[in-house]
């Protein structure tokens, strides 16, 4: 296993940090929204606590790409990366999920015991609830010294890799750092609490406000325990039902509940081989606005706010919906598998590292 002295944590692999972190929170919005939009009654609770985990997810791809853009690099996304195809993982984790490290916390479940799971999409099912408690899973050595992987696909959870990155900040210093350089706010409305949702200070005071909000991913994401509850500034104020529960939190809480009627369930889902002229119009439509949808983020990234963000997020999800109604399951890319395409290194907007 490759693990990065501490001497070697520069600005290239902190940058190369943010653009993974940039890939994880995103690999999860469509995982989230095709099991969430699987469901019949919009009303449901499990419906409602994915949503919930849902804006938290945007709020965070805001908030990784204000950190990076204070160090000058903005993230970038590629459509193809995002294929979720049957035997895929989550990208840039140890996601067999047999922890390198594993340190025993209040949790009565260990890892093993979620089973089956699958990265593939699918409608809100035991296997999708199962992965989606795994990937918000806080227990394997989160809140402790992380080990520096230089393979990004060795940490075992999120929460261990914005450890990582924390530790990366710190180390580096606030010399790289300038506020206010292409931030992007579009949530601080729904956090009425939280002092800032980008970097405007340079130096000292912008290296707090980077640690700050790398905080505020890792407390709502990945709490330091299983019940521990979000900290108040980081509560959504405006429309979270459970403002003080985790994303593992609420996932395990609809893991414990009988879950709900999905489409499936009256529309069978076909195999793509089986699907018509109609199935793969359903299909296509959903990729070109998803690949739209990647463009806006990306603009986001870049420190603009894109008019049409928000009309494409809807738009997508209505696709999805639209796709289980009529037995498709949702596809974001015509591309190849994840695994053989390359991921390119990232590039900072002054001078190529």
């Amino acid at each position: 296993m490759a693990v990065i002295p501490e001497a070697r944590w520069d600005l290239e692999h902190f940058c190369r940090h943010l653009q993974m972190a940039a890939l994880l929170e995103a690999w999860t919005i469509p995982y989230y929204m095709a099991a969430m939009f699987s469901i019949v009654d919009r009303a449901s609770p499990a419906y409602q606590l994915i949503q919930s985990v849902l804006h938290q997810e945007m709020l965070h791809l805001q908030l990784v790409a204000n950190i990076a853009n204070a160090y000058d690099y903005s993230p970038n996304l590629d459509p193809a990366w995002f294929s979720y195809g049957p035997d895929e993982e989550i990208p840039y984790l140890h996601v067999d999920f047999t922890p390198h490290s594993y340190v025993a916390t209040v949790s009565n479940v260990t890892p093993d015991e979620y089973q089956p799971r699958s990265a593939a999409i699918g409608p809100l099912d035991k296997c999708r609830v199962n992965t989606m408690c795994l990937i918000e899973y806080p227990d394997w050595s989160t809140g402790s010294k992380p080990a520096y992987r230089d393979d990004l696909s060795e940490y075992d959870s999120i929460g261990q890799f914005y450890d990582a990155l924390e530790y990366g900040a710190k180390q580096l210093g606030p010399s790289d750092i300038v506020g206010g350089r292409r931030q992007v706010d579009m949530f601080s409305a729904f956090y009425r609490r939280l002092p800032r949702v980008t970097v405007d200070s340079s130096g000292a005071e912008g290296l707090a406000q980077v640690l700050m909000l790398l905080d505020v991913i890792r407390d709502q994401g990945e709490a330091a325990k299983v019940n521990s509850p979000i900290q108040g500034p980081h509560e959504n104020t405006a429309d979270d039902r459970h403002p003080d529960c985790s994303h593992y939190n609420k996932f395990c809480q609809i893991r414990a509940e009988p879950l709900p009627e999905i489409y499936a369930k009256t529309v069978p889902v076909k195999e793509p081989d089986a699907y018509g002229p109609g199935e793969h119009r359903l299909e296509q439509i959903l990729i070109g606005n998803f690949e739209k949808f990647i463009d806006a983020l990306n603009g986001l990234f870049a420190g603009n706010n894109p008019d049409d963000f928000v009309p494409l997020m809807a738009m997508i999800g209505a696709n999805m919906l639209t796709c289980w109604r009529n037995g498709v399951t949702p596809k974001f890319t015509a591309a190849m598998h994840l695994r053989t395409r390359s991921i390119a290194q990232p590039q900072r907007n002054f001078y190529a590292l």
